[in-house]
């Protein structure tokens, strides 16, 4: 026999050294079904160590570790029933040494014909040291394509094993064994099979020990890069323990690691299911991170080849992080959270698009928001030099311009540049952008990139480019910071030129974004002095406005008219507002000539231009037309400007003229305050709420106006006193939350002025509006206040209208909740307080329906300890304790 004949130590095989140096390492890629490609870089290059090993290993030398001779064969070729690892058997008849080198010498599929073979070394009771050696040459085989994988996966059991082994304490085992389930999880075939039989469970087991190389996470991540294609396994792996680790390894300091990372988790967002799991997992910020990753230059590595791997490893990364976050801003929140990270989504609107920028080369250079450079040669550079040492000379330490102005030329200078030499969106040369939808496709800049990208979309021809490019600066308005931004890079001026757009669909857009910027105070005042009032108003002047439109147009109005800002910031002898669009700064001015051109209008031409715009005879019987018929936030926005137009017109002669009562009158109907729950179909609470609440800030904005018309003398003459007066009382009476009630109380005060001088409390008004408005808004300032001193001189102010003998005010304060407020006063509060406090309580006592409300307070104990300690009150503790039942 064999085993008698040569001498164990010295048995080797070439046949398998040739196998493994025969099997071609090539390069596979994969296309899914989701279009996505599974990347598969070629395996890296093994340290030293683990090539002497490797090599060592290959050859089946065993003369450093004698063995037996049952041993060796099986080692071989021992034979393990149903593809498993059982040992081999003694008897069975093994190839000669010449049969395996003839054979080695003479086949063309060498690597088939040993797959077997190197399967059933996977065995269990096999030595570690083979099946690392066998899962090594399986490996390598299966780059050879399908074909190869394929001829694997015919013998059973073979990705069991191979799981098996990711168990292993050798990183070398743990890699081939995560390499070979990655070959065999590309194919789509075969990707159940790799996950059904747990390798994610073992994979998330392998990434939690932190003691292997990067060369293993980065083959163990890519098969959960092939998995996650799958979509039940996108849910499967979401929702495991693996997803923070996944997240964790975006910030490894190997790039393959993170690419393939990034890749997973880029394919995991494709299922909007997992998107609430990632968010909370804090992928957004890592992300966020990935793309901020730069190119690897000016490193010194061993080659150019080398190099040139790192810089693309780094824009793989960027991709995969831009594409998961394109995905999570599909949804509005999530859109939100990106922007807060300093991101900005920008509609993709194709190269062919930019054709229609026109690069101003014979103009003046000026910041964007408009600032003009001062003049410091007869005529500007031809090719735009001048704007370039602009941009040159704001490194200059003296200097003295503000960051946000800083960034605004930087993106300005960097996405023009783009533009002139063609080298923007060159990769988006796919359908017009007219046959996609509004929410069509979008890419992620940075947010000094987005701000100029969307601000130079904004002055090119297409419409629809335009419109999505006005949507995406109102979706990015979510703070101070970024309103500031748009407004530095020279948004505002392109906004309201579009307001006289002849698309309805950029009209729409240009008011929606200007709406978002509105809403900081510094903004809205730069939006005034470019002049928005004018289109507004005509945009509400206009017969077949839509809905959206005219809210938006309403909201932005409201706030550039807004009735409590005083009215000599708006008229007066300087500037619009106060605003200075030029630059104060003589530093700046010294370095790069800048001159502070503010759009300064006279205070007479001012006030003569609004007044004419807005005393339009049809600009305000729209908004009396709105009063009537709209909804409530329409009525309280038209209330609101037209409250503003009697400031500037005190004679009302506009106004009267027009049938401005039947509008009030429509205002204090609302529907939904006497609706109960039988009247909705399919109640929802929620929205019951919202509606209520728009109502009543409909109601207390035409409270204002009304009152505010009181003051002229011939509208008070002629409006019906007593109808408004019923109105009003009704609503002072109803459940409408406290804080509404606050104009209402005020114009039924004054209505009762004018029917005469009788104000005290006998009046019936007077005495309503301090039982339902006076009453219950000095309890909630007792509850509420953070001031002791605040809450005492209410309850001082509560106990003087009980003492003028206002009827039911008791009724009033209990039903209220005073009570308790009051029993914690006389326990806490000064001898100011707690005066006012017993004083209350005793008249409250005086009717016995009170008692149990009294007791259910505490009050008895807190008077108790005032009688033992006699302090100055105790006496009136003393006779209230009397008149409880104790």
């Amino acid at each position: 026999m064999l085993a008698s004949t040569i001498p164990v130590h010295n048995i080797k095989f070439p046949c398998l050294h040739q196998i493994f140096s025969n099997i071609s390492n090539v390069e596979v890629t994969t296309t899914v079904n989701n279009t996505r490609t599974i990347r598969k870089p070629r395996r890296r290059k093994q340290t030293t160590a683990v090539s002497s090993s490797y090599q060592h290993h290959s050859l089946l030398s065993f003369q450093s570790r004698p063995c037996s001779v049952r041993t060796v064969l099986a080692r071989v070729g021992g034979g393990c029933g149903g593809g498993g690892g059982g040992g081999g058997d003694a008897n069975l008849q093994q190839p000669s040494f010449t049969d395996i080198k003839e054979k080695s010498l003479g086949s063309s599929t060498l690597g088939d014909s040993y797959v077997g073979l190197f399967v059933r070394m996977l065995g269990l009771d096999n030595d570690p040291l083979d099946r690392e050696q066998a899962i090594e040459a399986l490996w390598k085989y299966s780059f050879g394509g399908k074909k190869c994988i394929d001829m694997i996966m015919q013998y059973s059991g073979c990705v069991n094993l191979t799981i098996n082994l990711l168990k292993s304490e050798s990183s070398v085992a743990c890699e081939a064994a995560a390499g070979l389930l990655r070959s065999i999880s590309s194919i789509n075939v075969y990707r159940d099979s790799v996950a059904e039989s747990g390798a994610i469970e073992e994979i998330t087991g392998l990434l939690s020990r932190p003691s292997f190389t990067s060369e293993v996470k980065e083959q163990s991540i890519c098969v959960l890069w092939n998995l996650s294609v799958d979509e039940k396994l996108r849910v499967k792996i979401a929702n495991g323990d693996i997803l923070p680790l996944l997240i964790k390894s975006l910030e490894d300091e190997d790039i393959k690691v993170k690419e393939a990372a990034g890749g997973v988790l880029a394919n995991l967002v494709l299922s909007h299911s997992n998107h609430k799991i990632m968010v909370e997992e804090g992928v957004i910020s890592k992300l966020e991170g990935a793309m901020r990753t730069r190119r690897l230059r000016g490193k010194k590595l061993q080659c150019d080849r080398e190099h040139f791997k790192y810089s693309e490893g780094s824009e793989v990364i960027r991709k995969e992080a831009r594409n998961a976050l394109i995905e999570l801003a599909k949804d509005e929140y999530y859109r939100i959270l990106i922007i807060e990270e300093g991101l900005v989504p920008v509609p993709m609107i194709g190269a062919a698009a930019y054709k229609s920028f026109k690069p101003g080369l014979y103009s003046w250079p000026s910041l964007p928001d408009g600032t003009e450079i001062e003049r410091t040669s007869n005529s500007p550079s031809r090719y735009g030099a001048n704007e370039l040492l602009l941009g040159l000379n704001l490194n200059d330490k003296n200097v003295n311009m503000e960051e946000a102005k800083m960034n605004a030329i930087v993106g300005r200078a960097k996405q023009q540049f783009l533009v002139r030499i063609g080298g923007i969106e060159l990769e988006d040369e796919r359908k017009p952008q007219s046959e996609l939808p509004i929410d069509g496709q979008l890419t992620i800049l940075p947010w000094v990139d987005g701000v100029a990208r969307l601000v130079l979309i904004l002055g090119l021809e297409d419409e629809v480019a335009i419109a999505r490019a006005a949507h995406s600066i109102a979706d990015a308005s979510i703070n101070e910071h970024m309103r500031l931004s748009f407004k530095e890079a020279g948004a505002i001026k392109n906004l309201v030129q579009l307001l006289d757009h002849n698309s309805d669909a950029v009209r729409l857009a240009a008011t929606g974004a200007l709406e978002r910027l509105s809403i900081s105070h510094g903004v809205c005042q730069i939006i005034e002095a470019e002049g928005v009032i004018y289109p507004l108003v005509n945009t509400i002047k206009l017969s077949d406005v839509s809905e959206s439109l005219m809210e938006k147009t309403l909201d932005v109005l409201g706030r550039i008219l807004d009735p409590s800002k005083e009215m000599k910031s708006k008229f007066y002898d300087g500037p619009v507002n106060g605003s200075k669009k030029g630059l104060d700064v003589a530093s700046l001015n010294a370095s790069i000539g800048l001159t502070g051109n503010a759009a300064e209008v006279p205070a007479s031409e001012t006030n003569t231009s609004y007044r004419e715009v807005l005393l339009d005879s049809i600009f305000i019987d729209r908004l009396v037309n709105i009063l009537k018929t709209s909804y409530p936030d329409f009525q309280r926005k038209a209330a609101s400007i037209l409250e503003f137009v009697t400031f500037i017109d005190p004679s009302l002669e506009t106004i009267m003229s027009l049938d401005i009562e039947s509008g009030l009158d429509a205002v204090f109907r609302q529907k939904v305050l006497e609706a109960t729950e039988d009247d909705f179909e399919g109640w929802q609470p929620e929205k019951y709420v919202l509606e209520v609440e728009e109502a009543c800030l409909a109601i207390s904005a035409a409270s204002r106006l009304l009152t505010k018309l009181l003051d002229s003398k011939q509208f008070s003459q002629t409006i019906k006193a007593p109808h408004f007066t019923k109105l009003l009382r009704q609503i002072l009476k109803s459940n409408v939350p406290l804080h509404y009630k606050d104009w209402v109380a005020a114009c039924l005060v004054k209505l009762c002025c004018l029917s005469g001088p009788n104000v005290d409390f006998d009046n019936p008004i007077n005495m309503e509006v301090t039982i339902y408005e006076t009453i219950p808004r000095l309890i909630e300032q007792m509850k509420s206040s953070f001031s002791p001193e605040a809450g005492e001189a209410a309850a001082v102010e509560l106990n003087r209208i009980i003492s003028e003998g206002v009827v039911d005010s008791t009724l009033a304060i209990a039903s209220e909740g005073g009570i308790f407020t009051l029993v914690k006063l006389i326990e806490e509060g000064s001898k100011r307080g707690v005066e006012a406090g017993l004083a209350i309580l005793y008249n409250l006592s005086m009717n016995s329906e009170n008692h149990s409300l009294i007791l259910a307070a505490g009050a008895v104990p807190a008077l108790r300890r005032i009688v033992l300690s006699q302090r100055p009150q105790w006496t009136r503790a003393l006779r209230l304790l009397r008149n409880l039942p104790i």
